[in-house]
């Protein structure tokens, strides 16, 4: 490590004192590692807008499943298959689809459903659709038998209806298709008041239906872009067969937000955000200035490895061209004498994140002086930062550390706002196109 050293001031909330601390590289890495920070919520939250429910049993997937769904314009959750019925509950279930995993259904330790899940489905008479592992659990358990094949199925396989069959399902698809396998196991039982609608050569159950329980199975994957007309499949049953609302536009998305943060905020309080200027942070900043004007104040450090000329490029497009009350730290000198002589990735990611909440403190200080408190954080969580959190496999391992995930002490106290937490990528550039 280098012996630069870096003033820090430390700002909690707007009534405490601001102190000034001297660190050395070393020790802001110790500090970025033992840090609390402000958590993101793992759950939307959101009950009053009906949505489709999947839960995840571990599918490289299952991301798909609701990427698919939204784009039919109809609003989805991801849930861990573990979820309980109390959680459920608590919203208007459109229709609930099981995913693809790893596992097998008959073994020891697999995951299930859990029965008051299955209960409420019955009860409310939500339709179902089991995907891979997701028909072997509907397989298992209503009395079918699921063991291994002959050998795994992996890649493209033509699909081919039962004769006869007018399932719902596959409304507007030919006799034969193509579909996407990759699976070890199979069915070799059709479950009680199933029918199968359509076999392959390697297995003749790779589709079931009980129309009176509302509930469908397909060993293959419809998610995936190698499957041509899954997207048919998947608009036949979350649109046709459950009925779903095709109404989840961002343009209604982006008001909604805009009223319930001037709920949130109030008419005088003050939010404050970090900004990059890339895609997610230039539309919650659009965003948020069009909720509350200039009482939201965004803060761009420029630390010297940003691209040349980006930060003057930024404050071009977001404070001259969006109107965002933005104001750029430019604290180079400080970040590049904290990094020199650094070689390993993670300890210079941590020093950067580190040196940035130091900063990022010192103007809130700032602003709070100028304008009065800022209880409001901006942050901008996206919705597969919410999926890692609460898929069935858990988080994975540490590749690297997140930026939206953790970020600003717990001691500073503030209430975040998140208004991109339940968008997928394409999403957030669809609002923004929406925002002008």
């Amino acid at each position: 490590f280098d012996d630069g050293c870096l003033t820090k001031h430390t700002a909690h909330t707007h009534h405490q004192r601001v102190t000034n601390t001297t660190y050395h590289s070393s020790e802001v890495l110790k500090m970025a590692e033992e840090s609390e920070y402000l958590k993101q919520s793992s759950q939307l939250g959101n009950t009053a807008r009906p949505q489709v429910a999947i839960l995840d049993f571990g599918s490289q997937y299952s991301h798909l499943i609701a990427r698919r769904v939204r784009e039919m314009h109809v609003y989805c959750e991801l849930y861990s298959c573990l979820v309980t019925a109390e959680e459920l509950a608590k919203h208007e279930l459109t229709a609930v689809i099981l995913s693809g995993g790893p596992n097998s259904v008959y073994e020891e330790g697999a995951p299930h459903v859990a029965e008051g899940v299955w209960k409420l489905i019955e009860e409310r008479n939500v339709p179902v659709l089991g995907i891979c592992y997701g028909m072997q659990e509907l397989a298992h358990v209503f009395g079918g038998k699921v063991a291994p094949g002959l050998k795994r199925e992996y890649g493209k396989a033509s699909v081919s209806r039962v004769e006869g069959c007018n399932s719902p399902l596959f409304a507007g698809l030919p006799e034969e298709f193509i579909m996407w396998m990759s699976h070890g196991d199979k069915l070799h039982v059709v479950p009680d008041g199933f029918k199968a609608v359509a076999g392959t050569s390697n297995a003749d159950f790779v589709a079931i239906e009980n129309i009176s329980k509302r509930r469908w199975g397909l060993q293959f994957h419809p998610e995936v872009t190698h499957s041509p007309l899954g997207k048919d499949i998947l608009k036949n049953f979350v649109v046709n067969i459950s009925g779903a609302k095709q109404d989840w536009v961002m343009s209604d998305y982006a008001n909604e937000f805009i009223e319930e943060v001037r709920a949130m905020v109030g008419p005088t309080g003050h939010v404050i955000g970090a900004v990059s200027g890339g895609v997610d942070s230039t539309v919650a900043a659009v965003l948020l200035t069009k909720a509350i004007g200039d009482r939201f104040h965004a803060v761009l450090v420029d630390n010297g490895c940003l691209r040349k000329d980006e930060s003057v490029k930024v404050l071009q497009r977001m404070r001259d061209d969006c109107g965002v009350n933005l104001r750029c730290v430019y604290a180079q000198d400080r970040f590049l004498n904290l990094l020199k002589g650094v070689t390993e990735p993670e300890k210079k990611r941590k020093i950067i994140g580190g040196t940035f909440i130091d900063i990022f403190q010192e103007e809130a200080n700032k602003i709070e002086a100028e304008s009065g408190p800022c209880e409001f954080l901006l942050q901008g969580t996206l919705y597969p930062d919410v999926i890692e959190s609460i898929s069935y496999k858990g988080p994975s391992a540490t590749i690297k550390t997140h930026h939206n995930v953790g970020g600003l002490p717990a001691s500073m106290k503030l209430k975040l706002i998140e208004p991109l937490r339940e968008l997928f990528k394409d999403e957030v550039r669809e609002l923004g196109m929406a925002l002008g």
